[in-house]
């Protein structure tokens, strides 16, 4: 048991309660008897609360698994489902129209429409990349991924100069399409100039011509007549085309065109849920640690690449000219939002007066809210929000009463750090059946502060199952995107946005691309988010930002929003409509077993990675050895589908078991050169991982929400309580060996 502080009738771990005094109060203005007796009113107060709403969710849930008993006919109509969630309070009635009327918005979320990278927060080097992936190299993103395709030049470990010149060309297509020229193309540019504060492009024919919009020239870096950067912008966001006649690129361009600096992840979510293995006070501070570094200005990570250190800041804001010669800057960093934690986990970094956890969202509230001060007070010199807010995402809110819970937490939590009303605003993730269906009044709930709402397949598909869990066997989940349901749930979740006035206030946003090195099939697939009135999406690396970003300069989202609002009313019933296999016997043995294999291995391969090693978010090799990013909604639709399976009866306890067994080997293989790696296979009965993937299978349907987090907390802690034994064990066995070796000689 480690040692704790008392606080306020708080009981703090040690070397948290040493963090927060040491590093996170200083500088905001707040002392530390007000910080914690504040937090024990907050956490007095509203845990009770915390409570009931989740014991309101064990209370519906048995009531429609009671309701599935009683209706087992498969044809149960959407019109049926209706009346009975409505009849037991899911299903709540829309109330009046309104707008939302959230204020003090950063741009980037309000007005401008681009790419969303979702990080760990927890580890530093990610989570600086991701801050910096405001501005992406457009070259090494073509060269380094498969829109370049490989049979027409290969990537290779030196340079590849036919592979080169392809990315020239379609860099150069992006310029034509989006920058037009009045005459010729960016192809036959031989230089960049100012000429009258125009923009003038000389050709290779001996003419000049300027852009055909040439206000969409905006700005310069270097000397007017030889810049070496030229800005330009179009539907609000930026590209730079860097010119450089001496770098290696450079001089081999008739124009000296070195690369495209495209404007990319114009937020990101530095995230403390889903993609992060934090399970206790040692896990929070890194987690809180690191979000502080941000705020501060002051996070950098030292890592070796190429056998050479290299440490990681930062980015400076950029600078420029306008065309009439007055300077500007732009900003270097991606705007920065932070995911607590949901309302269902507690954490034992704080225990409360009656010597329980305290829960963890409402423990993220508080400190994340208190860290974000620090940019709010000026204390970096690498600012965040521009217009004076702290941004918090909240992930697995069902329904309004949770809404409206996180709403009066985060009025506690103003009131604790002397914050006018709505600084801090939130995003409502869009993940859960019953926020779905009741979408409007979520909004309407936190209508002063919201400022996203989005949607997420994998956790939203695996509420969706453990919702009906009992109403009969699920489809193959290859085939959950192809139902009404989900089309209908996108959909509804833009109309809703657009019906409360979203457009021009806050971001509705589409979910992840999960293949990070299909590319290529991202290019052709992630256009339908902004063509569906999307003003973000998320994608799985900076590479992928700087390619989606280019789907932004194709859609003036915000004119779509203007054009879309009010013409399209999408159907509840099809948001209704469970997507059931109804004909389960007509599924071959050969199709049973692929639908195991796939999510068996799948499963197996992330959890060995949480439990054993802490990470919650990294490429995972699927069957096929196809690389998918994967955190926990991947790991709760998998366990929820085979546990729906089993239930049905389309396949035994047996097989399952046997396919446990045979798919650690191929995790195990798959893993063969990380030396961090505990292999499952060679012992099944000790292996932590093994019995925490087992126990997500057949533990599934007593979950609450389905959800993965009380299983794998408690197997990660199992997992690092072993680790620290066998390392002490390992030190005692080492200290006594040298004694022996003294008492020897």
């Amino acid at each position: 048991m480690s040692e704790r502080i008392q606080e306020g009738g708080l009981q703090i771990d040690a070397q948290m309660h040493e963090f927060i005094q040491a590093e996170v109060i200083p500088d905001t203005g707040l002392s530390s008897a007000s910080f914690w007796s504040g937090l024990a009113q907050i956490v007095a107060e509203m845990t009770p609360r915390n409570r009931q709403l989740l014991a309101k969710r064990d209370s519906l849930q048995e009531q429609i698994n009671s309701w599935s008993r009683n209706n087992p006919d498969l044809t149960v109509s959407p019109k049926e489902q209706k009346e009975f969630l409505s009849s037991i309070g899911y299903l709540l009635p829309e109330g009046d129209e309104f707008e939302i009327g959230t204020n003090k918005v950063d741009e980037e979320i309000a007005t401008l429409a681009g790419p969303q990278l979702v990080v760990p927060v927890m580890n530093a080097r990610f989570a600086l990349n991701a801050a910096n992936a405001r501005w992406g190299s457009l070259y090494d993103a073509l060269y380094g991924t498969d829109v370049i395709p490989e049979d027409e030049a290969q990537r290779t470990h030196e340079y590849n100069p036919a592979r080169g010149s392809k990315v020239v060309a379609y860099a150069r297509g992006v310029l034509d399409r989006h920058f037009n020229l009045a005459a010729g193309s960016h192809e036959q540019a031989t230089a960049y100039s100012l000429v009258d504060g125009q923009l003038s492009i000389s050709l290779q024919d001996g003419s000049t011509t300027g852009l055909k919009t040439p206000e969409k020239f905006v700005g310069y870096q270097g000397q007017s007549e030889t810049p070496t950067a030229v800005l330009l912008r179009n539907n609000g966001i930026h590209v730079e085309i860097q010119i450089d006649r001496f770098s290696a690129i450079g001089k081999i361009d008739a124009a000296g065109i070195k690369d495209l600096l495209v404007e990319s992840a114009l937020t990101t979510i530095q995230d403390c849920e889903d993609s992060v293995a934090a399970v206790d006070a040692e896990d929070k501070i890194q987690v809180y640690r690191n979000w502080l570094g941000l705020m501060t200005g002051s996070l950098e990570e030292t890592f070796i690449k190429g056998g050479k250190p290299h440490t990681r800041r930062l980015a400076q804001d950029r600078n420029y000219f306008a065309p009439d010669g007055s300077d500007f800057s732009l900003p270097g960093r991606s705007l920065l939002l932070v995911r607590n934690v949901g309302h269902l986990m507690t954490n034992d970094a704080i225990l409360d007066e009656h010597g329980d956890e305290i829960f963890e969202g409402i423990m993220d509230a508080v400190i994340t809210s208190l860290i974000g001060t620090h940019d709010l007070r000026g204390n970096s010199p690498m600012q965040n929000s521009r217009a004076g807010s702290i941004y918090i995402v909240k992930p697995k809110m069902h329904g309004p009463e949770e809404v409206t819970f996180t709403n009066d937490l985060f009025d506690r939590v103003e009131d604790l750090l002397g914050l006018g009303r709505s600084t801090i605003k939130v995003g409502i993730m869009d993940e859960e059946r019953r926020t779905t269906v009741n979408l409007k009044e979520c909004i309407r709930a936190a209508k002063d502060r919201v400022v996203f709402i989005n949607t997420g397949f994998l956790d939203r598909t695996g509420d969706e199952i453990h919702t009906s869990m009992l109403a009969g066997p699920m489809i193959r989940k290859a085939q959950m995107k192809q139902q009404p349901w989900i089309t209908a749930y996108e959909d509804w979740n833009v109309d809703k946005g657009l019906e409360t006035g979203f457009s021009g206030k806050a971001q509705i946003g589409k979910g992840m691309w999960a293949m990070p090195d299909e590319m290529a099939a991202m290019m052709d697939a992630k256009i339908s988010h902004p063509e569906s009135g999307a003003n973000c999406a998320w994608v799985p690396s900076p590479t992928g930002a700087t390619l989606h970003a280019l789907h932004y300069h194709q859609v003036d989202v915000f004119s779509l929003q203007q054009k879309m609002r009010g013409q399209r009313k999408t159907d509840l019933g099809l948001i209704l409509t469970l997507p059931l296999e109804t004909e389960p016997e007509k599924l071959s043995a050969q199709d049973i077993q692929q639908e195991l294999d796939n999510n068996i291995q799948g499963l197996l391969g992330y959890v060995v990675r949480w439990v054993e090693q802490g990470i919650g978010c990294s490429k995972v090799p699927d069957i096929n050895n196809l690389g998918l990013m994967e955190d926990r909604a991947t790991l709760r639709i998998s366990s929820q589908h085979i546990c729906n399976w089993l239930l049905h009866g389309l396949c035994s306890k047996e097989q399952v078991e046997a396919t446990l067994r045979r798919m650690a080997k191929v995790v195990d293989d798959q893993n063969a050169e990380d030396p961090d790696y505990r292999a499952m296979a060679s012992n099944f009965d000790k292996s932590i991982a093994y019995r925490a993937a087992s126990d997500l299978i057949f533990e599934g349907e007593s979950q609450p929400s389905g959800y993965t987090e009380p299983l794998l907390h408690s197997y990660r802690r199992q997992a690092k309580f072993v680790q620290k034994s066998q390392k002490i064990d390992s030190v005692l066995g080492s200290e006594l060996g040298s004694k022996l070796d003294s008492i020897a000689v």
